[in-house]
């Protein structure tokens, strides 16, 4: 196996890591529907929030857009973002729209709907409804959040013969004691585990351990949480309350340490869900804050700082694939809005949108230079019509209506206006399950 190209930013500086494959050079995928997507989820920021705070001195929660704690993310909206290509600069930021209305699901213009925390948005993304969920309890054990229903796109795809994958950072990896997806105290390593080894990761887990480093931070620091895998949560795709290698679901879920292998050998899935752990989504900072680019962040600027430092690795790794280059797309998730201080309470208002970011060959072209800011209003019902609409599958013979839960409400759009014309196949192409 070819050894990646990309290298580590933590060293090296944020643009550093950014090599990508020749083959992307001047060239853009022929007009065509979307045939691969890579959902990248990141944690707890607003895109824009009421005061616009940016201050990396202030300890209350900063928005992302224009931030200088997010180098990477803020040139791939402004025009800048470049990759080094064999020493030559590529733009990355041609391929690149975003949107600038999107909201937490069921916001409204006056008033907070709360649907929080966490866990409920991931549910959401996969089904269109938190289905009840108001918590981020794991799937089994006390209260725990499984639910019963098929209804939820993982089904549709099954049915279709669409293969996906949950990629989660930390899972699947060899543990000096205990078992994987299991680890005891402080004994996870950096090794992957053989592939007859993997399990479905039901429970959390988190830890230190010298014989474990992380390929994004740098740090010797874990953690995997449940509650950010949203397929994990529905009994049809978590394969019931099963830890052991019997479970018939184990191989849909992947370490992302094993993602750049996949790339290389082609062998990723259609649908890809990627999470990173909860240091590299901007949920946590590390001890002792992170340094990069030559400038040491705390507190929640070093969230973000971390996030974007692990996005400026990724991205470029991904985009150098053959699944990308094939009218492949990426989309930077984030999960909520979230308060910015203690006065604020309408996070679920209009003030308040997510970050939402594409990155195709098929993206919306750049205008006057500049990726295409969209101002079509959009949630998480409109990635998962979205979905539905790529992967022509339709809800009908396990539900009531074509699209799931919320993403067939009149009101929600398709992502179809930061992508060209034809990218989004139209609803009228889904079969039935």
């Amino acid at each position: 196996m070819k050894t990646p190209r990309v290298k580590l930013p933590f060293k090296f500086g944020v643009f550093a890591a950014c090599l990508v494959s020749t083959f992307l050079v001047g060239q853009l995928a022929q007009a065509g529907q979307i045939k691969t997507v890579f959902v990248i989820a990141l944690e707890n920021h607003n895109w824009t929030q009421p005061n616009g705070n940016v201050d990396n001195s202030s300890s209350t929660l900063e928005q992302i857009k224009g931030n200088p704690a997010a180098p990477f993310i803020n040139s791939l909206v402004n025009g800048t973002a470049r990759a080094i290509i064999n020493g030559e600069p590529m733009e990355i930021s041609t391929q690149v729209a975003y949107a600038e209305r999107y909201h937490n699901v069921l916001a409204n213009a006056q008033s907070s709907v709360n649907i929080h925390p966490s866990e409920p948005n991931y549910i959401w993304s996969e089904a269109g409804s938190n289905l009840g969920v108001k918590n981020d309890n794991m799937p089994y054990g006390p209260h725990g959040t499984n639910r019963m229903t098929i209804a939820h796109l993982a089904t549709l795809l099954d049915r279709a013969h669409v293969s996906w994958r949950s990629y989660q950072e930390d899972i699947d990896l060899v543990p000096t004691s205990g078992r994987v997806n299991r680890p005891g105290p402080g004994s996870l390593t950096s090794t992957v585990a053989d592939r007859r080894k993997w399990t479905v990761p039901l429970i959390n887990f988190t830890g230190n351990n010298a014989s474990y480093t992380n390929p994004y931070n740098g740090s010797h620091h874990y953690e995997y949480a449940a509650k950010h895998n949203p397929m994990l949560f529905f009994s049809n795709t978590n394969g019931g309350n099963d830890l052991t290698i019997a479970n018939p679901m184990r191989l849909h879920y992947a370490p992302l340490q094993q993602l750049s292998a996949d790339l290389e050998r082609n062998a990723v899935a259609r649908y890809n869900w990627i999470t990173p752990n909860l240091e590299n989504d901007m949920h946590t900072s590390l001890d002792g804050g992170f340094t990069s680019g030559g400038k040491h962040y705390a507190g929640d600027a070093a969230n973000i700082a971390q996030g974007d430092n692990f996005l400026s690795i990724l991205i470029p790794q991904i985009m150098a694939s053959r699944a990308y280059r094939d009218n492949g797309a990426i989309i930077i998730w984030m999960d909520e809005t979230e308060e910015q201080n203690k006065k604020d309470k309408l996070t679920d208002d209009f003030h308040h949108t997510i970050p939402a970011i594409v990155i195709s060959p098929l993206a919306h072209p750049n205008v006057g230079g500049k990726p295409y800011a969209s101002r079509v209003r959009y949630s998480h019902s409109s990635d998962l019509k979205t979905m539905q609409e790529v992967f022509h599958v339709s809800a009908q013979g396990i539900a009531a209506q074509p699209f799931l839960g919320d993403a067939n409400s009149p009101g929600t759009n398709d992502l179809s206006d930061l992508f060209r014309p034809g990218a989004v196949p139209p609803a009228a192409g889904m079969k039935a399950n």
